[in-house]
């Protein structure tokens, strides 16, 4: 229903915005500012979409809560389509997501809004859906192997084995 409301609450006003901002400063000086809010935040989004970037890296390398950074670069992507959208609502709302006070802000309320159920980075052996051997036991992992006799090499090396 939000989403209904916001597709058609949006356009109105923007053209609200569009037929008054035209009105005070005329039509050319509107389209220059359209024009330039475009690039500005083009080039902003930029910038700080590398940094974010650096952000997610650096969190997944040393192995912390990533969930910051790539809220943060969500964020940044969607100020930058925001941005490219004409208009002078749809510029407001992407240039205050550009700022890292917003971003920050904005975060903290959808943390508060939104419930993570399971997280997992891989097999915990206490899982009970985590994969199993025959035995049950979550240390065994079942498997197929040949022997091969002293000498003989295998006709289609995998690299998986040594030779």
């Amino acid at each position: 229903m939000w989403l209904l409301i916001a597709f058609i609450a949006v356009p109105m006003i923007e053209i609200a915005l569009f037929i008054k901002v035209g009105g005070l400063i005329g039509l050319g000086w509107t389209l220059a500012v359209v024009l330039l809010t475009a690039v500005l935040g083009t080039w902003l989004v930029k910038q700080q979409g590398r940094q974010a970037l650096e952000n997610i890296q650096r969190s997944f390398s040393e192995l912390t809560d990533p969930s910051a950074p790539l809220a943060e670069g969500a964020m940044i992507l969607l100020s930058g389509a925001l941005l490219l959208t004409p208009g002078f609502f749809t510029d407001a709302i992407g240039f205050a997501l550009l700022t890292p006070a917003f971003r920050r802000m904005a975060f903290l309320w959808l943390r508060k809004r939104v419930k993570v159920q399971s997280f997992s980075a891989g097999f915990d052996s206490r899982d009970p859906h985590a994969p199993r051997g025959p035995s049950g036991d979550p240390d065994i992992i079942d498997g197929d192997f040949q022997e091969l006799e002293p000498g003989k090499r295998p006709t289609h090396p995998s690299g998986w084995t040594r030779h």
